[in-house]
């Protein structure tokens, strides 16, 4: 074979690459390619079966051609999935040179090349069957071409399996009839049933045994050598019998037992046998090939989310463009009912978007100038105009893509035991199969018979011991797992995130952001027996609405929100550290701190002295107001508890978590918003540095510890808890340090995330329960002569298939 020259291919930029494997058809395959790539110096290697993606860290002095050349010296085919196009941020700063697309690398020799059109690839280990997920996108500009043109392959290649069985089937179903029925055994019926299954066993098994040849030249055995082995020996045997036994005979009968009989070798033929076990095999994997392309349909889906076009304004005209083709800075027009194309501020207008297919969050979101938008949500309300802000790889919509792949790529610990299990596997049954030839052989009454009999349950053993089923548990579950949470606004960054959820008994929330929504807003509002509510947030709120301060903003919006559109001030004046003052509608007021009214002699009068006491209790900030030398009412302002945060701890608290406040705040406030909540577990006045010794106490003391942040302060205690849920409200720092993301800033999705983590994990250990019982059950019952050949065929197939439909079920999370 021509090895592809390192020359062909580009040296790679940086130190990681992702390759797509070509010819894999069981766990051992993927187990092979694994080790061979990891003894190349300076590279660690990680290869799915399930995404057909091998996961590549390499040192300097590698190129990407070094990597391809060692999988096809192995017997594999690889392609390089080119990286996304990274832009500049709105900020400034130089964009990443574009990656090359797939079709850029060429191959020193072409025939390597998968020709979709017909239903036969080229080259070696080179396989129709083993249909993979589609790859990830490729540029900026040409992601949805390489989906789209990946995911043509894919049918192709699905399409041509679904040809290949149904032929397989139609020819080997009267084969199968003629020799278990023999009522239906005519006259030289054994050379029609030779006549129909010779296609079946050469034309239907084709690519079992290419695959088998070609791993044998590499000294290698998988799942494919079993198959091939087991249904040529089974043809080969029935050949012998018809042309040099007497099978061939006119008048011979057959009769079908579903355990080994003994019987005379030169009158039995085992042609249902290997035509059953392709037809069966087939359609093993073709039922496998359509499962694991539903497992990867909520990557897709996602990929597919963004608007294809965009007006874009162009010297104050719309101009109608692809939406690939946006530059940070542009500025689009999206009317109502279409999608944002990508991420960016509004600059015009007012609407509601949807933003339900990204967050799962079902209620749209008012935004206005100055808000910020993601790419791929639908504006549901009025005309906008949206500045772009973050195009191609570093919009919202392509980081969660990635993270959603990046956990697909990775594995449990549990799978990497049964890929171990796997790479050994095969070579052992072929032992296993030859010494229960020999045990048969050896206790025979009859060499004849003994023979028949123990070939039967050799060729069972061989055909019932693929391990698909072990290399299929924990990918399957993981995709549909990660892709639902996707759906979900639910990010899964890898596997090993699936053990820890599981072990977690105590959870730290951080206070603002996460248990708060960050904003300070107008808790309480008390006057006096002189005045009304709606005249001491209108006199107010008009001189606070010209201060910036969060807490004067807080008050000005609640006054505009209760009475409208408020007086504009006069001889407005700020005083720093205390409050402000000015003339509203002819009245001297002042708004601000309590010393405020203090130095200026105006005394509170009982009622609002104990509001103000009250609201200081609470942790509250307290705003007094005053005019024409009069205290007016007392307002308590503080960062408001999200809705949800109550429900959402008492759901932590059943799912066995402790919950943990901590925060920087001062710890009347802190302990107010744990007793709103139901948290008994408080830290307060923690600096930022702190909190991570803070973390490392509760681990200390035993616990495995998950904590929720969204700000920069939470980053380094993210990433020194046992597992980090970062809100995706929350800052980019935050999000790189967690293991799990949510997008939507609703406390509540916690609960969520570690519910479905668990199911995931659930999943995938009661498919290793499967797959393990499976092969350790079925191996003793064949080497005892207790199954058909044929039947285990069956049971073979459909465990792969069983596996990929329980983790199925994943979809219906809510």
């Amino acid at each position: 074979m021509a090895s592809t020259a390192a020359a062909d291919f580009p040296a790679a930029d940086a130190s990681e690459a992702e390759l797509l494997i070509g010819g894999m058809t069981c766990a051992s395959c993927a187990a092979r390619v694994e080790k061979k790539l990891n003894r190349m110096d300076g590279v660690t290697a990680t290869v799915n079966y399930a995404t057909e993606k091998a996961r590549v860290t390499f040192g300097e002095g590698l190129k990407l051609g070094d990597l391809v050349a060692t999988v096809e010296k192995t017997g594999y085919t690889a392609r390089p999935v080119a990286q996304p196009e990274r832009t500049a941020p709105a900020g400034g700063g130089a964009a990443a040179p574009p990656a090359a697309a797939p079709d850029a690398y060429t191959y020193a020799d072409e025939s390597r090349r998968t020709d979709t059109s017909t239903d036969t690839a080229t080259g070696p280990g080179a396989d129709p069957v083993a249909v993979g997920p589609a790859p990830g996108p490729a540029t900026e500009f040409g992601a949805d071409l390489a989906v789209r043109e990946a995911e043509a392959e894919q049918e192709a290649s699905i399409g041509a399996l679904r040809r290949r069985l149904v032929v397989s089937a139609v020819l080997a179903v009267p084969v199968a009839l003629l020799a278990m029925v023999p009522a239906l055994q005519f006259d030289y019926w054994q050379w029609l049933s030779l006549t129909l299954a010779a296609p079946v066993v050469v034309w239907g098994g084709l690519p079992f045994h290419r695959a088998a040849w070609t791993n044998l030249r590499h000294g290698a055995a998988t799942m494919d050598t079993l198959v091939s082995l087991g249904t040529l020996a089974a043809f080969g045997w029935s050949l012998w019998a018809l042309f040099l036994g007497d099978a061939g005979m006119p008048g011979m009968r057959h009769g079908f037992d579903l355990t080994v009989a003994r019987s005379d070798a030169g009158s039995t033929i085992y042609l249902e046998v290997a035509a059953g076990v392709v037809t069966f095999i087939l359609l093993g994997r073709y039922l496998e090939a359509r499962a694991k392309r539903r497992s990867g349909a909520a990557l897709r889906a996602l990929m597919d989310l963004g608007a294809k076009d965009v007006a874009v304004l162009r010297a104050g005209r719309e101009i109608r463009i692809p939406a690939g083709a946006l530059a940070v800075g542009d500025r689009f027009v999206v009317r109502p009912g279409e999608k944002i194309a990508t991420d960016g501020t509004v600059v015009e207008g007012a609407s509601a978007v949807d933003a339900s297919m990204l967050t799962g969050e079902s209620v749209p979101v008012e935004v206005t100038t100055g808000d910020t938008v993601t790419g791929a949500t639908l504006n549901a309300g009025g005309r906008l105009v949206v500045e772009a802000t973050r195009i191609g790889a570093d919009t919202q919509l392509a980081r969660m893509a990635r993270l959603v792949e990046d956990a697909q790529n990775g594995k449990a610990s549990a799978q990497r035991l049964a890929d171990r299990i796997s790479a050994v596997f095969v070579p052992i049954v072929i032992a296993l199969a030859l010494g229960t030839l020999g045990f048969w052989l050896g206790n025979g009454a009859g060499l004849t018979a003994a023979f028949t009999a123990a070939f039967t349950a050799a060729v069972a053993v061989l055909i019932i011991a693929c391990p698909c089923a072990l290399g299929l548990a924990t990918p399957t579950a993981l995709m549909v797992g990660t892709g639902r949470g996707a759906q979900l606004g639910i990010l899964i960054k890898g596997p090993e995130v699936l053990e820890t959820t599981r072990r977690a008994d105590t959870i730290v929330l951080d206070k603002t952001g996460t248990v708060t929504t960050g904003r300070m807003t107008l808790q309480t509002t008390h006057t006096t027996d002189t005045t009304t509510t709606t005249e001491v947030l209108r006199i107010a709120g008009a001189l606070e609405n010209a201060s910036e301060h969060p807490i004067a903003q807080a008050v000005a919006t609640a006054a505009t929100d209760t009475t409208g559109p408020l007086p504009t001030p006069e001889d407005f004046q700020n005083i720093p550290g205390l409050g402000v003052q000015g003339i509203v509608e002819g009245h001297t007021v002042l708004v601000g701190r309590p010393r405020l009214l203090a130095d200026a002699a105006i005394p509170l009068p009982p009622a609002l002295s104990e509001a103000l006491a009250e609201a200081e209790k609470l942790g509250r900030t307290a705003v007094v107001v005053a005019w024409d030398g009069e205290a007016r009412g007392v307002f308590g302002v503080a960062d408001a508890v999200k809705d949800s945060s109550a429900a959402a701890v008492s759901e932590l608290r059943a799912l066995g978590l402790k919950p943990v406040l901590l925060t920087g705040d001062n710890r009347a406030v802190a302990e107010a918003v744990a007793r709103e909540v139901g948290i008994d577990e408080v830290h307060a006045e923690v600096l930022p540095e702190d909190k991570v010794n803070v973390v490392k106490r509760l681990q200390a003391e035993g616990r495995v510890v998950a904590m929720v942040g969204d700000g920069v302060n939470d980053a380094a205690a993210l990433a020194t808890a046992d597992l980090g849920l970062a809100m995706g409200t929350g800052t980019d720092a935050a999000i790189e340090a967690s293991d799990l993301t949510l997008v939507r800033g609703d406390l509540k999705v916690t609960a969520d995330a570690i519910r479905l983590s668990r199911r995931t994990l659930a999943t995938i250990r009661g498919n290793l329960f499967w797959a393990f019982g499976y092969n350790v059950a079925a191996l003793p019952l064949a080497a005892s002569g207790l199954l058909n050949p044929m039947i285990a065929g069956a049971a073979m197939a459909f465990s792969s298939v069983f596996v990929v439909t329980n983790s199925l079920r994943l979809r219906a999370f809510t």
